[in-house]
């Protein structure tokens, strides 16, 4: 390997470093609140504050209307239970307002189920709720909102069996039914209907709502993953983060910060955490109004769908009928939601820029997953996989080093004759390269092609939901965590955990599985003889141990891969280089570097 080609390596290889030690020493800052924000805390919020429900005029216009709630904890409640999640409906304003998850624990070593929505009066409220907005004819008492207390006969019970049907009377003509049902993952299908009986013609149109209460606390703040607002209209994606719903233009007829967007076919839109995601979905081919909000005064971020008004002659019935997606983004789960007509409801997992990679990489580690039943072991079934794709390239790498080697002593002599004369050398040393027909760069590809496919696999494990308390094997039962081993509990041979990934021992015990892989690194160089240049040796030798430290934090099957692929391009690089008459000396390279060098040399 000539100079230029180990500076292309180095040059590459501190790029690397440069961006994952960025990423693993400067997160992002949390964001800091404003001073609006800071104003509003002194004004302490009541347990009635509640999602503000979107109105509308004649005119189909939205407006805003807010209402004093009586206490959440006081309403009668419907009972929500299947084998995956388990909860309940509050019959005041009929809120889908508390839900847990019976398949997910909070941590891997305690018992508690995740809880994903709450009802107002708790910290981190979050509900959806539906309703009508009066327009012609009707004022906003006509109508069901917020507050409205529903009624259901006794006994009723969510199930995916049974679904429950709640009802409203105005008073005044107006019948109002809400019937909610649920599958056995986490969609809600709610169907709204209204029949008039009121002796004249009134207009009204159906809404539903999401709304959240502040920022959710155990937010990751990671560049790499996205956590906010996620919606789909017409084809196009939107990602914001809850700083850029903050940040849209106030809206003179609420006061709130929102952003609406008339959807003439299929959309969605909601909320996306790391793991979790609520979305608001109406029919394929509805159109509707697809609004984002924050209400700064109450710290509310809300998402409405708002379907076009509708006008009802005395005697006449409607009803329309939407989709609440609320649990766990499971692949599996949302793609069978896709392919059941819910347009671009895979892209709600955040694949980030690489999607053409990310997307594949994970449907093959899902599938080795189930073949094998160990995503450690799919991991590194799928790192076997991805060296045979890449194998021809590889070859051709690895044949060419491997002929450059033989041009060594040739290129040597090359440097003598030219001696303090750059251009010369350069000159005669490409000439040699054309005339033996080598490619220098050619080492680098395999590095090239490495570099994409290794933040793609890193999205893929620190983003996926399937990656969480995946188990591998003895102490690694978390491979979306770190590795919990240390010197500390002799790698995981005594029972008790290792240092906090989060604090200052764990950057210095690291695990067992950073060791191999600053070892693997290490040996993988050792092909080579070290750099002449001092420079060049000592960034070289350094690199495996630096790496090691640094990726001894980030998520242990990420580890796991890294290991598999220095493991198999060690092997191969040895035997393709073997085969064209050229055996590295693994073992002498390594005396090499630890031998010291006379001191007669360093003078």
């Amino acid at each position: 390997m000539d100079d230029q080609n180990k500076n292309l390596i180095l040059a590459i290889a501190l790029s690397s470093l440069v961006l994952l030690g960025w990423m693993f020493f400067f997160p992002p800052p949390e964001v800091e609140p404003t001073p609006e924000a800071l104003a509003t805390e002194t004004v302490p919020a009541s347990a009635g504050d509640t999602a503000s429900s979107p109105g509308a005029d004649a005119t189909g216009a939205v407006t805003s209307q807010t209402s004093e709630e009586a206490s959440a904890s006081d309403a009668p409640r419907i009972k929500i239970e299947s084998d995956r999640i388990t909860g309940s409906i509050s019959l005041q304003g009929g809120r889908i307002d508390d839900l847990a998850l019976k398949d997910y624990r909070v941590t891997n070593d305690a018992p508690e189920i995740v809880q994903f929505l709450s009802p107002v009066g708790e910290q981190g409220a979050y509900y959806a709720l539906y309703g009508w907005a009066p327009g012609s004819g009707l004022t906003a008492d006509d109508v069901p909102g917020a507050n409205t207390l529903w009624h259901t006969p006794d006994g009723a019970q969510l199930t995916p069996d049974t679904p429950v049907t709640l009802t409203w009377d105005n008073g005044k003509g107006l019948t109002f039914s809400r019937t909610i049902a649920v599958d056995e993952n986490y969609m809600f299908s709610v169907s709204q209907s209204v029949s008039n009986a009121s002796g004249s013609n009134v207009s009204l149109a159906p809404y539903g709502t999401l709304a959240r209460h502040g920022e959710p606390e155990d937010m990751k703040n990671f560049f790499i993953l996205h956590e906010g607002l996620v919606g789909m209209a017409d084809g196009e994606l939107s990602e914001l983060d809850y700083s850029d719903v903050a940040d849209f233009d106030i809206d003179p007829r609420d006061g709130s910060r929102s952003e609406v967007k008339q959807v003439e076919g299929n959309g969605w839109i909601g909320f996306t955490d790391h793991y979790w995601m609520s979305t608001l979905i109406p029919e394929p081919g509805q159109s509707f109004r697809s609004i984002a909000k924050y209400d700064e005064r109450r710290n509310i971020y809300q998402t409405d769908i708002v379907l076009p008004t509708v006008t009802l002659a005395d005697g006449a019935s409607t009803e329309v009928t939407t989709q609440l997606f609320s649990g766990a983004k499971e692949w599996a789960t949302i793609r069978a939601y896709e392919k059941g007509g819910i347009a671009g409801f895979l892209d709600s997992i955040d694949w980030g820029w690489f999607f053409f990679l990310t997307k594949p990489i994970f449907a093959v580690l899902h599938w080795l997953n189930g073949l094998i039943g160990n995503m450690g072991w799919a991991i590194i079934a799928l790192t076997v996989l991805i060296k045979i794709l890449v194998f021809p390239l590889a070859y051709k790498s690895y044949a060419s080093m491997a002929k450059m080697k033989e041009l060594q002593p040739e290129m040597e002599k090359l440097k003598e004759r030219s001696g303090d004369d750059r251009q010369k050398q350069q000159k005669e040393i490409m000439e040699l390269y054309k005339r033996e027909k080598v490619n220098p760069a050619a080492g680098c590809l395999p590095i090239l092609i490495q570099i994409p496919i290794f933040f793609s696999l890193y999205k893929v494990i620190f983003v996926t939901l399937e990656l969480r308390h995946a188990p591998f094997f003895g102490p690694f039962q978390d491979l979306s965590a770190p590795d919990p081993t240390s010197i500390m509990n002799l790698y995981g041979l005594l029972p008790w955990a290792g240092p906090a990934p989060e604090s200052l021992l764990a950057l210095v015990f690291i695990g067992i599985l950073p060791l191999l892989l600053g070892i693997s690194m290490f040996l993988q160089q050792k092909l080579n003889p070290a750099p002449t240049d001092p420079t060049q040796q000592m960034i070289f030798a350094w690199m495996p141990w630096v790496f090691m430290f640094m990726l001894g934090g980030f998520a242990s099957g990420l580890v796991v891969y890294w290991i598999a692929n220095n493991t198999i391009t060690f092997t191969q690089q040895y035997l393709i280089m073997r085969s064209h008459g050229y055996t590295p000396d693994v073992f002498g390279n390594i005396k090499a570097s630890v031998k010291r060098k006379p001191k007669a040399e360093n003078k």
